[in-house]
């Protein structure tokens, strides 16, 4: 069975996040004083909207009291499930015949999961069985049915593997479940059979690498285990979960133990929820990684996708909040830290941005290095990212082009083009064929009137593995200016400003390919816009020069020079 084609995406997005405990909920608006149900119910959808789910709970449950309908119910008890408040969310849970079937769903698999975090996996079992719970809601019941009976004692049930028609998901994740309860009822061969499947790809997915391996440690083969961390790092060569993980073995410190039928339970809802995450459902994904949360409240992983969630709904503190719960020492602290700092340059405040990246890479974790180079990179201190990415290629185990074309990239926009020349083609010995690397490499020949032959070769290979990009397609059209064939100019660099109209150096070039072909209205069209798209420093300088003089582009090199 193939199993890393299916899993791959979804597991990422499980290991990649990190944090700790539950973010503080944001204050509950009061202001809900003399409005009538409808208009409560009006401010509870433009809170749900922006992402507010406290607010939002709080509205609709204000309204339900008020008019007694039952859709506010409904609404009031999806808002409380997206908050996290799961106890409210179960005091509301509507079960009347005239509730809709989704909301009677999500009302069933909500109590079962709250069961279960009482410790009644008998009621929890009984629920998630009695009556199927359909779409969207099948995967999430059928993985975490055989929790259930694990908690509630059924020894028979607990084992026997989930199946839902044509849900790969199911397949692949019941069987990691059933390999727990293997191991959990000491039937371990049974438990090595699933785990081994699990991991057959050669590119594993990290989170299954994990899971084997720990069963290795606690079975006491840790050379076994160090072997398959090994095999896992040759994939994921960054993953902080398998580095760790490795270290443990090879110190030959105790194991995790394995999940308990709450964990068990939790982690497996983070699979539904990852899926939805994919599928771009945010509002799915944020009810199952409430429910997880409820499970296993220092599910490091799941606050960390929480926090990206209330991210992407504008609802920063909440997602700071959830961020900065991770324990320094721990693997997800530099990632949680990470996110965090991005939170702040996103929202304009750079500098407190670098105040959190630096203190995260005070120790010399790679993940934090690698945060404050690009910090650095994005504010334009090109010198100062240097240093961190310059370590990062001294202590790597094996050579990374990609720190190399960072390093590259930081060194041509300080101006270094030698070093810069230096690094480019460093990286693109390592991956002859990766497109951002024969671009940007070629564009710092073209834009130097260099090697334009050989660089005119390198960039048509990155159009043709990439023909959406603007980027690329701007380098292309700057090289046949260099060479002169300025009808050919226009015609690229047009395409390239389609693609990317709001970047100023393709309007830039274009302004430029307009003046050579004689089209100086447009030309000046051009440079103006460029000053109204945010340019840097140097673009800007060029456009208002072209601007004030009224004498075009200056005097540009339009033989190739000699190739090396």
């Amino acid at each position: 069975m193939r199993l890393r084609s299916l899993t791959l995406a979804v597991s990422a997005l499980v290991l990649s996040a990190c944090a700790a405990t539950a973010p503080a909920s944001p204050p509950v608006s009061q202001d809900w004083a003399g409005r009538s149900p409808y208009g409560l119910f009006l401010a509870g959808q433009a809170a749900l909207s922006d992402g507010e789910s406290v607010q939002a709970a709080d509205y609709f449950g204000r309204a339900a009291e008020e008019s007694g309908v039952g859709v506010l119910d409904e609404r009031a008890f999806t808002a409380a499930v997206l908050s996290g408040d799961i106890d409210m969310a179960v005091r509301m849970a509507p079960t009347e015949a005239d509730a809709s079937e989704a909301a009677k769903r999500l009302a069933r698999l909500v109590r079962a999961v709250d069961a279960m975090a009482h410790g009644d996996g008998r009621e929890a079992y009984t629920l998630l069985t009695a009556q199927e719970i359909g779409f969207p809601h099948r995967t999430a019941a059928a993985l975490l049915t055989p929790w259930a009976a694990a908690q509630a004692g059924d020894r028979q049930g607990a084992i026997v593997r989930p199946d839902v028609p044509n849900d790969k998901l199911v397949e692949f994740f019941g069987l990691l479940g059933q390999a727990y309860q293997y191991e959990r009822l000491r039937r371990f061969d049974e438990a090595e059979t699933d785990f081994k499947a699990l991991t057959a790809e050669p590119e594993a997915a990290p989170m299954m690498v994990l899971a084997h391996g720990e069963f290795l440690e606690r079975r006491g083969r840790r050379d076994e285990a160090v072997a398959l961390y090994d095999r896992g790092l040759l994939a994921y060569p960054r993953d902080a979960l398998l580095t760790a993980a490795r270290a443990r073995a090879a110190d030959r410190r105790a194991a995790p133990p394995p999940p308990t039928p709450k964990e068990g339970a939790a982690q497996a809802l983070l699979t539904p929820a990852a899926a939805m995450l994919a599928a771009r459902q945010s509002q799915f994904a944020l009810v199952y990684l409430r429910l997880a949360l409820h499970l296993d409240p220092e599910r490091t992983d799941a606050w960390l996708m929480v926090g990206d969630l209330m991210a992407a709904a504008g609802d920063l503190q909440a997602a700071r909040e959830a961020y900065a719960r991770a324990e320094p020492g721990t693997p997800e602290y530099p990632a949680a830290q990470s996110k965090l700092a991005w939170s702040y340059q996103n929202a304009d405040e750079p500098e407190r941005a670098l105040e959190i990246a630096r203190q995260a890479a005070a120790d010399g974790d790679p993940t934090a290095l690698l945060t404050l180079s690009d910090l650095l990179r994005t504010n334009e201190r090109y010198a100062e990212a240097i240093p961190p990415l310059t370590r990062l290629i001294e202590e790597s185990p094996a050579p990374d082009w990609r720190l190399l074309f960072g390093r590259g990239a930081a060194y041509e926009r300080m101006g270094a083009w030698p070093q810069a020349e230096a690094d480019l083609q460093a990286a693109l010995e390592l991956n002859p064929d990766e497109p951002d690397i024969l671009n940007y490499l070629a564009y710092g020949w073209i834009d130097r009137g260099e090697r334009l032959e050989e660089a005119m070769e390198m960039v048509e290979r990155a159009v043709a593995s990439n023909p959406r990009s603007g980027a690329m397609i701007d380098t292309l059209g700057w090289g046949y200016y260099r060479l002169g064939e300025y009808d050919k100019a226009v015609e690229k660099l047009e395409e390239a400003v389609e693609l990317e109209a709001g970047d100023p150096e393709i309007n830039n070039h274009l302004g430029d390919a307009y003046w050579q072909v004689g089209r100086r209205d447009e030309a000046v069209f051009q440079w103006r816009r460029v000053l109204t798209l945010d340019p840097d420093k140097r673009i800007r300088a060029d456009a208002e020069a072209k601007l004030a003089s009224r004498a075009g582009p200056g005097v540009r090199q339009t033989a190739a020079a000699p190739t090396k």
